[in-house]
């Protein structure tokens, strides 16, 4: 009886890699640093189109308001996995080793 390596075994998922990352790989940091930066823009871009407004330049009210809705939405949705994240972590604290 021969026992097959890890390389040997059916992947469940199909041809897709499963969502576990090895120990070491920061690719949640590079997501969640990636949003930031996202929400960032989104926040400099509505107010630059607020200011253009302000000052008479070539913008529509719409834009500007859609802009400023998507900068809030998505600060909003940032606080949310900020405090989902915190939350998570007291939470592995609690449990017993």
């Amino acid at each position: 009886m021969t026992i097959q390596g890890p390389d040997k075994f059916q992947n469940p998922f199909g041809g897709a890699q499963p969502a576990v990352q090895k120990p070491g790989n920061s690719s949640f940091g590079k997501m969640v640093k990636g949003f930031i930066d996202e929400v960032n823009m989104d926040q400099h871009s509505a107010k630059g189109l607020t200011e253009d407004f302000i000052h008479g330049g070539n913008v529509e009210i719409h834009d500007v308001m859609i802009a400023g809705e998507k900068a809030k939405t998505s600060l909003e949705l940032l606080m949310q996995i900020r405090n989902k994240t915190i939350d998570m972590y007291k939470e592995l604290n609690r449990m017993p080793v």
